[in-house]
């Protein structure tokens, strides 16, 4: 199934005239999105292969500065058919008054600016994408990544890990603590043809406040739906595409290859990454953002 996707992509026709105007002005951010069936029982059985899960050592990479920071490599949380369906479930998702010329479900990717605003901004952020809000997927998707060993423990509570969560506000108290929330329910399926790109950046948290409780992203799952030479050898039509972690010059680097169902999951804070230039193929992909929340610590006495 993933192959005959694949064989049939094609660079998507022009998008929407208002997406067009974000080259020059910034828009209103729009992420309404029709309902879909999710078949009852889409990932809800175990995967086979069994889930593995590699960290990425950075003290003994080509960026040991990068030494204690949270970075893992989850293989086999979805099969390949598993992506495919994924692909076509998100393309099903947007609704016809935000497709483009032909019915194209997927629009140039944008930049957040802040304050509900997007720019178009293809010399830094070059690719098609769909965003689509669906927690009961993101959970089934959640759910997968859990078979891997350890990962529940390690991300249920991060307390004390100033490289994480920074400082907080009140810089004369520990480091806040967090407690795992949920998986944010928006997903960004990203599609990036030949020459398509994402420059080097490190990824914003998202905060809300609901009922008084404070709520932050501090970590981000991107999962790779096909195959890359990179990862596999000769036989897959995708060359290049990969996430490299980057020296803050930009001068070495730790790359992780695309291959269909491996997540990678690492923190927001501190490190820097791009997607490099797809040289051959189509490369798809969806990010999301673990949600925890802040538990506030006790004043403490100075006197």
């Amino acid at each position: 199934m993933l192959k005959r996707l694949l064989d049939s992509a094609k660079p998507s026709p022009a998008a929407p005239k208002n997406i067009h105007k974000a080259k020059h002005q910034p828009v209103k951010s729009n992420y309404e999105s029709q309902p879909v069936d999710i078949p009852a029982d889409f990932l809800l059985d175990p995967p086979a292969p069994d889930v593995t899960i590699a960290p990425i050592d950075f003290k003994t990479t080509p960026i040991p500065e990068y030494a204690g920071r949270y970075a893992v490599i989850i293989d086999n949380v979805l099969s390949p058919d598993e992506c495919a369906t994924l692909i076509q479930l998100a393309e099903s998702s947007v609704a016809p008054a935000a497709r483009g010329e032909g019915g194209a479900a997927w629009s140039p990717a944008m930049v957040n600016i802040g304050a509900g605003f997007e720019v178009l901004t293809p010399h830094y952020r070059n690719s098609d994408r769909i965003i689509w809000d669906n927690q009961e997927l993101v959970d089934r998707l959640w759910a997968r990544c859990l078979r891997a060993p350890g990962l529940g423990e390690r991300l249920a509570l991060i307390e004390g890990e100033e490289g994480i969560t920074g400082k907080g506000r009140r810089t004369w108290l520990p480091p806040p603590t967090y407690k795992f929330a949920r998986v944010n329910e928006r997903m960004r399926f990203l599609k990036y043809g030949k020459g398509q790109f994402f420059r080097p950046h490190t990824d914003a948290a998202f905060g809300e406040t609901v009922d008084g409780k404070e709520f932050l992203t501090l970590f981000t799952i991107q999962l790779y739906l096909n195959d890359s030479q990179g990862a596999v050898g000769e036989g897959p039509d995708l060359i290049g595409g990969s996430t490299p972690f980057l020296s803050r010059d930009e001068s070495r680097r730790v790359d992780v290859h695309p291959k269909a169902g491996r997540a990678l999951i690492f923190q927001h804070l501190g490190l820097l990454h791009s997607g490099d230039d797809v040289v051959e193929g189509t490369k798809y992909t969806m990010r999301t953002d673990i949600l925890y929340e802040r538990i506030e610590q006790p004043e403490v006495d100075q006197q």
